[in-house]
């Protein structure tokens, strides 16, 4: 169990402190100093190598978490309000990720091969906001699953 717990948190914290330092220091700092196509550019590369670390965490976070609630909880039956809420939580993050990853960065990429900025700027936009949502989900899970039995 401690090994799952230790995994489960780690990727967890890759995935959700990975999109508050993109989002809230990465991003600003690109877009006072780089103009749109090297800061367009910038941002494919950050999220070439960013995201094989989110699959790495999806993977390691779904694993040790239904292993651990099948496991240790003996299924959902077994499990507090808070690991329901953490479960569909993080299914709704990962929906969110796979959205992010299948459509607007694949836009994103494909934009900024042809140069087309203010397409590529849009399809930028719409990953802010949907990282956004991720991180106030990430946070919110986080609180829940550390202090939700002792809530």
């Amino acid at each position: 169990m401690s090994y799952s717990i230790a995994l489960h948190l780690l990727a967890a914290v890759v995935w959700v402190g990975g999109m508050i330092f993109a989002h809230n220091s990465l991003r600003p700092a690109a877009a006072q100093v780089l103009e749109p196509p090297l800061r367009l550019e910038l941002w494919v590369q950050v999220f070439r190598r960013f995201f094989v670390l989110v699959w790495i965490s999806i993977v390691l976070i779904l694993a040790t978490g239904y292993w651990m609630l099948f496991n240790y909880f003996g299924g959902f039956a077994g499990a507090g309000i808070h690991i329901h809420f953490m479960h569909g939580a993080g299914i709704i993050m990962v929906l969110i990720y796979l959205h992010v990853f299948f459509a607007p960065y694949r836009r994103l990429r494909q934009a900024v091969i042809v140069q087309d900025y203010p397409l590529a700027g849009a399809q930028l936009n719409q990953i802010r906001r949907m990282v956004g949502i991720n991180i106030l989900i990430g946070l919110t899970v986080i609180v829940v699953a550390s202090a939700g039995r002792y809530l």
